[in-house]
């Protein structure tokens, strides 16, 4: 038999982040080294895709594949990365915002350069996609046109830290092992 729960029993957290929440807590976002130690984590992983992609994508444009087989590879590779900024980005928001002078833009700057990041890869991808493999020589030259505005829309879409200055997290992500 299940007992009963006390209707007062769920109230009572509540009143106390109330309380908590007008004193000053309860709405504090985690610390720096937290916040970093998260963020880290969620690149590490986005990192290793990228270096991957890079890697495999100029693999990719010296072998010797058919246009069609090298466009499934390269729209693949594409949807990864596109995947794999959507992850790093879904973990940075999940850390929060970091309690910190200017923790509100910092986080904004992560998210907005992960998110043109992602954008830039599925444009890259559908780009390549829509390409006819009917003859190599034109198909290769849309591919480098593809690859070409990726790099810049990846480039423009960097994170600018010169204008996040946040010595607690610059702190952070020197020290936190994470970030190592």
């Amino acid at each position: 038999m299940r007992t009963p729960r006390a209707p007062a029993a769920g109230i009572i957290p509540a009143v106390l982040c109330i309380l908590v929440l007008l004193t000053g807590g309860c709405g504090a976002g985690p610390t720096a080294p937290a916040w970093a130690a998260s963020v880290c984590e969620a690149l590490a992983p986005w990192r290793l895709e990228i270096n991957g992609l890079t890697s495999s994508t100029q693999q990719q444009m010296t072998a010797q594949t058919t246009p069609a087989q090298a466009k499934e590879n390269l729209v693949r590779m594409m949807a990864g990365a596109e995947q794999a900024s959507e992850t790093a980005r879904r973990g940075v928001a999940d850390a929060g915002v970091p309690d910190v002078s200017q923790g509100e833009q910092v986080s904004r700057g992560f998210l907005d350069s992960l998110t043109e990041v992602r954008d830039a890869y599925g444009r890259a991808g559908r780009t390549i996609d829509g390409l006819n493999t009917g003859q190599s020589g034109p198909f290769y030259d849309g591919v480098k046109a593809a690859v070409d505005t990726l790099n810049a829309e990846y480039d423009a879409g960097a994170l600018d830290t010169s204008t996040l200055d946040s010595p607690e997290l610059k702190r952070a992500f020197d020290e936190v092992p994470e970030c190592r």
